[in-house]
């Protein structure tokens, strides 16, 4: 990503380019705020110093923008249109999963949005079907408040990758 391209922006195309990276709104906004940041690694520092301040209905928010692993594609096209693409490419390792996963998937899916009131987030990029599925599994057995903070920790790492992806 170039930085000088964020730090150009109006700051309405800032804060919509942001949201992107996490749907977070006021982390998009403060974030948006902050600059210019002239590097990237000024951009990340404060990314991650807004986000370690988001309450928990702003990281449910930002969860809420993501579709469950496996989703199918009308899913990703009607939803999540604005991370389409970088969700599909994320979630590419599902792909080519067997049915068998595929279904694990889905079933473990339901089981933890009602163990945990919301979608099972992981850094997909670059993990197989089968490595999501045995996360998905594990994770079941978390206490609740610790995989909260795992979710949290998760989106962390989802916005600093999307956020390197940033420009056009």
């Amino acid at each position: 990503m170039t930085v000088a391209w964020l730090d150009g922006l109006p700051a309405e195309a800032a804060e919509a380019a942001l949201l992107r990276c996490c749907g977070c709104a006021r982390w998009a906004r403060e974030v948006a705020a902050a600059r210019p940041f002239g590097t990237e690694e000024a951009l990340q520092a404060e990314a991650e110093a807004r986000w370690a301040q988001a309450t928990r209905a702003e990281v449910l928010e930002a969860i809420g923008h993501h579709p469950r692993i496996g989703a199918d594609l009308a899913a990703l096209r009607e939803k999540y249109a604005a991370t389409r693409a970088w969700s599909s490419a994320e979630q590419a390792g599902v792909a080519a999963a067997d049915e068998a996963t595929l279904i694990a998937l889905r079933d473990g899916n339901v089981a933890y949005e009602a163990r945990f009131g919301h979608v099972f987030l992981v850094c997909a990029t670059g993990k197989t079907a089968a490595e999501m599925l045995a996360l998905l599994q594990a994770r079941l057995g978390n206490d609740p408040a610790d995989e909260w903070q795992v979710a949290r920790a998760e989106q962390g790492k989802i916005t600093r990758i999307r956020l390197e992806k940033l420009a056009p």
